[in-house]
């Protein structure tokens, strides 16, 4: 069994769940895990015996503007490797997590210690600080200096070749889920109270950035609404949640719309929904539209960046260019009228298994012996 350290931002971000969930799969497999974060990860709530964390805590001395996080994390990393004589370090998002942990392997390996490194990217590591030159050196230097590299998805591994310059290998592995959680579940109770009259249930989720088009999803419910009794729920929050609300009470439709914010129990509220919008500008992966799946939910989205590789077009959903409200609205009236929705769930839960975690937990581990 394997000592491995994981290094990852703590909060309910994609890359955050999937580091999580992957420790917590992996000590159930015997491995022991420790994770180093600013803070506990939201996922890991509950105690298991060989997973352990340790927090990065920062001294802000007068001197500094900003509080040197980078230089915090490589010392932690340093001080848990070899108090625990870890043997690989698996890092999720490129920055400062891959610098740190480079500079960390430079520092044990001048005492004599060896640690091998595991880079994941994630997505906005590299299609939003890859467009800022100011980075661009460090961030292939981490990677280059990676041991090991992997991307969630093909789309993410080519932008990665596209905005940095990399000369080493890049596998894809991708995102996965544990359908222990997400499943479908029995909730006609919940459903009823919702649509009371029957109507189909629309569900998104994101963080309500501007990348996430979070306004297309408002603009393709209104017109499905306009054909087919439905309603939408609009899981999250985030920076354009009140744009979204304006836009509901200027065109009328707010009592067909309704704002959650944040849960956790999402599987709960996908297991009542018809259909899953999906409308963002890119996506490296798509776990939301994923999790959806895994829940017999077909997906309506944008076809952008890894999107495809997940949501099958006219297999686990339909996918259409960026903005283009009246494509997405026609492809989900094709599902919800024409007596396509029991096929399309169908298909969407076939597809979904073969992100299993039982499927992907394998490949990681084999890269960790290799």
């Amino acid at each position: 069994m394997l000592r491995i350290g994981i290094i990852c931002y703590p909060t309910f971000g994609g890359s955050g769940v999937i580091a999580t969930e992957l420790g917590k799969a992996l000590a159930d497999e015997g491995h022991t895990v420790h994770f180093i974060a600013y803070e506990q990860p939201v996922r890991l709530d509950h105690f298991t015996e060989n997973i352990f964390y340790h927090e990065v805590s920062l001294n802000n001395y007068p001197l500094f503007k900003y509080p040197p996080y980078e230089i915090a994390l490589t010392s932690k990393i340093v001080d848990v490797v070899k108090a625990h004589q870890l043997d690989v370090l698996h890092v999720h998002y490129a920055i400062p997590h891959a610098t740190a942990a480079v500079m960390a392997k430079k520092i044990l390996r001048a005492e004599g210690k060896d640690v091998r490194i595991v880079t994941t990217l994630h997505g906005t590591d590299i299609t939003l600080v890859g467009k800022d030159a100011s980075y661009e050196p460090v961030v292939s230097y981490s990677i280059n200096q990676s041991d090991v590299v992997t991307t969630v998805s093909q789309s993410l591994k080519d932008d990665t070749y596209k905005y940095f310059h990399i000369d080493k290998d890049i596998q894809v592995v991708p995102n996965f889920i544990d359908f222990g959680r997400f499943n479908k579940m029995p909730k006609d109770h919940f459903k009823k109270a919702i649509a009371p009259n029957g109507e189909k249930i629309i569900v998104h989720t994101s963080n309500f950035r501007k990348v996430k088009r979070v306004g297309d999803v408002l603009k393709v419910f209104a017109q499905i609404q306009k054909e087919i009794p439905a309603k939408l729920l609009m899981i999250g929050d985030g920076p354009e949640r009140m744009n979204v609300e304006n836009d509901c009470r200027q065109w009328k439709i707010c009592d067909m719309v309704t704002f959650l914010g944040k849960q956790e129990a999402i599987e709960e509220i996908l297991s009542v929904s018809d259909l899953f919008l999906l409308t963002s500008e890119t996506e490296s992966f798509g776990l939301a539209a994923l999790e959806a799946m895994a829940c017999e939910v077909p997906v309506i989205s944008s076809n952008t960046g890894g999107i495809p590789e997940v949501n099958i077009d006219g297999f686990t959903g339909y996918t259409s260019d960026v903005g283009d409200i009246d494509d997405m609205a026609v492809n989900a009236l094709k599902i919800l009228k024409e007596g396509e929705l029991e096929k399309f769930k169908k298909q969407a839960k076939e597809h979904a298994l073969k992100f299993r975690i039982q499927e992907i937990l394998p490949l990681y581990e084999k890269l960790y012996t290799e």
